[in-house]
């Protein structure tokens, strides 16, 4: 048994096919069939289930393929200790973020970033919460920003800062005579959201429980980005629900057609939050990477700049405590 094929196992698992993955391992699809038939051979069992290039895990082959997931990711952690031992601040860093969150902060953060830590490039990867948090577990991702709560075990984190919602309203729409909008209005209007998957939709109907009907005909319309449904409020569609960081300038031509209001009273708030796991080999790249985030120019936010003193060497938060 070689790490080369229980990395082809794992490609295999995440593609289901084996021509896909074999593009995904780049090898040939001849040669990653044969490779796992011969572990399959090895160890006496079978490991997928085959249907005309089609790969279905068996029961047995779902605990060895969580296994080899648990061994590549300490191979890949003993390269980063070597690694780390040269300079935690070189080399590339994956970090995965939120839809409603890498728009942005990330033309904010790249250029402070590469000031800061120039030899310290992300890759980056947008997703929904459940994927970036399997991703991190899967050490397919050192770090990912994210909206509380969260809870995972083995992993820390790191509150970044706390955004307001605000509703944001089409020209003439009559709301725009009032100073700030009670939340449980929201539930007779046209409002637009986000699909499900998305935390913020969830955050915003929890701020709203009569918006989320039970008749799929009276469900919120729903749109694909933040952008997407900015555009369509201000065609007249409806309106919506954004968080604070989003509400800027970037659409100056667009501006005169929305008009943005506060919620009255305590209206719904997100916190958000940086997390890694816990066995990370490169914590000063992870430190370099928040102070990054706080020392950006957000607009409409709280910054967190003293929630975890960088400089007293105080133990970052278990994310597993944190909370909104």
């Amino acid at each position: 048994m070689t790490l080369t094929e229980l990395r082809y196992l794992v490609a295999l698992d995440k593609e289901r096919h084996f021509g896909r993955a074999a593009e995904r391992a780049f090898v040939s699809q001849p040669t990653l069939s044969v490779a796992v038939r011969k572990l399959e051979a090895e160890l006496g069992i079978a490991i997928f289930e085959r249907n005309r290039g089609e790969a279905a895990v068996t029961p047995v082959g779902r605990r060895l393929i969580d296994q080899a997931y648990r061994v590549l990711s300490e191979v890949d952690t003993l390269t980063a200790i070597a690694a780390s031992g040269k300079d935690e601040l070189q080399g590339p860093l994956r970090l995965g973020v939120i839809y409603t969150v890498g728009p942005y902060l990330l033309p904010h953060l790249i250029p402070t970033l590469r000031t800061q830590v120039p030899n310290m490039p992300l890759v980056i990867e947008e997703n929904f919460t459940r994927n970036l948090s399997q991703q991190l577990r899967a050490n397919e991702l050192d770090a990912i920003i994210v909206a509380l709560p969260f809870s995972q075990p083995g992993l820390l984190g790191w509150p970044l800062y706390d955004e307001p919602f605000v509703v944001v309203l089409p020209q003439g729409h009559p709301w725009e005579k009032r100073d700030a909008i009670e939340a449980n209005a929201l539930s007779g209007e046209e409002l637009l959201l986000l699909g499900p998957g998305h935390c913020f939709r969830d955050q915003v109907l929890e701020a709203c429980p009569d918006c989320n009907e039970t008749d799929p005909d009276q469900q919120p319309r729903a749109g694909s980005s933040l952008e997407t449904i900015r555009h369509m409020v201000a065609s007249g569609l409806g309106i919506t629900v954004l968080p604070q960081s989003s509400i800027d300038d970037r659409n100056r031509d667009e501006q005169p057609l929305l008009t943005t209001r506060p919620f009255a009273g305590n209206g719904p708030t997100r916190r958000v939050a940086l997390v890694w796991r816990r066995s990370f080999p490169r914590p000063r790249a992870i430190a370099a990477l928040r102070q990054a985030i706080v020392d950006c120019e957000l607009g409409g936010v709280t910054l967190l700049k003293s929630a975890v003193p960088m400089d007293a060497g105080d133990a970052p938060i278990n994310i597993e405590t944190m909370t909104l």
